[in-house]
Order: structure tokens, then sequence, then C-alpha cells
């Protein structure tokens, strides 16, 4: 089993979300991978800057997703069960400018109105996401999202 810990923003302003289309062409939210020695709480601010070329501050903690992919459904045949534990922060933006990531994995970032999102082919972890910001469980547990349609892993 390979095994993930990431951090992700979720910045709601004027009913947009901030989304980044990553080279999958899958719509996703800013974030990534925390590296070895990073708190979450750290890594997030750094992914938003990286990714979106925006300053972003932490404002709360939304929850925590915990997904196992099981080998048959991961995108390539031979890889093994893969566990990805996600840390879901609310943060706003202070400053910085609007573009993608230079030379990296994010092609585009936009302010997507909420009520289209759910027409974009996108990452589990948006929905994940948006639904924390709404419904803020007391635990920060995540209720298991379902895919399929134009949600991908």
């Amino acid at each position: 089993m390979s095994f993930r810990l990431a951090a992700y923003a979720v910045c709601i302003q004027d009913g947009r979300a901030l989304l980044a289309q990553h080279v999958s062409t899958n719509w996703t939210l800013p974030g990534g991978r925390v590296e070895h020695a990073e708190d979450p709480f750290d890594a997030v601010i750094r992914e938003v800057a990286e990714e979106t070329g925006l300053d972003a501050v932490v404002e709360r903690l939304l929850g925590v997703d915990s997904r196992v992919i099981p080998a048959a459904e991961r995108p390539s045949p031979g890889l093994p069960e893969h566990q990805n534990v996600g840390v879901f922060y609310q943060v706003r933006i202070t400053g910085g400018h609007l573009r993608p990531e230079p030379n990296g994995d994010t092609l585009e970032v936009v302010w997507t109105p909420i009520p289209d999102v759910a027409l974009l082919r996108r990452s589990s972890l948006v929905d994940i996401g948006l639904a924390l910001a709404q419904i803020r469980p007391a635990t920060g547990h995540v209720t298991p999202v379902p895919v399929g349609g134009l949600i991908q892993h």
C-alpha cells in the first residue's frame, strides 16, 4: 500500500470557489503533499502560493478525509492500493496575483461560481472540501463522497 498526507485549501469568496486544473484535466482544490517534517498548516499556505500565485492565511481547520483507493481503481495497472489522508483548511486570500503554477502540475487557476462546480470534471476532493465548508462537522470527520459521473479520484 502507498500512503500520502496532503493539505487542501477551501477558499470561497463572493459565491465562488478557487479551483486549479491539474495536468490530468481534473479540477481540484489548491493543495498537495505535505513534505517530510512539514506541518499541514504550513503546507497548505505553501501549496496555495505555488499553485495559484496567491497569498493565503488559514482561517480554520474544516476536517480530515481518509480514503483508500483499491489497486483495481488506480490509474495504471500494477499500482498498489493507496491511502490518501487529506487535511482540509478554510483559507482567505490576502494578496498575490492569480496565475497557474510555473513548470508544475497546475494548468489553470480560476474562481468558479459554486453552482458551476457541479458541471466540471473534478476531483472528489472538491466535493469534500465544499461540503466541509458548508456543513462544518463538529468531529471534523468526512462522510464518504460517492465517486461517479464527472467526479474522479
